[in-house]
């Protein structure tokens, strides 16, 4: 199974916290569905499963959710 391209999502500052990317590519409404989403191990960022909500990404970081309708890849872009 080949995986999807990653989706770029353009950031105006130096970094976003993931849980303001996730809520910024609309995959969840609020910090609390993020919460939910990373709770469940859904969430990977450079291949490495994340659960905290504020982790602070940057330019050039991918970032892979599993999802029930199927894996999204977004990749943080200035």
């Amino acid at each position: 199974m080949t995986r999807p391209a990653a989706e770029p999502v353009p950031i105006t500052d130096e970094m976003i916290r993931l849980g303001q990317l996730l809520k910024l590519a609309g995959l969840v409404e609020d910090g609390a569905s993020a919460r939910l989403l990373l709770a469940d191990d859904a969430v990977q960022v450079n291949g490495q499963v994340e659960t905290r909500r504020g982790r602070q990404l940057v330019s050039g970081d991918e970032i892979e959710i599993d999802l029930p309708t199927g894996v999204r890849r977004l990749r943080v872009t200035a």
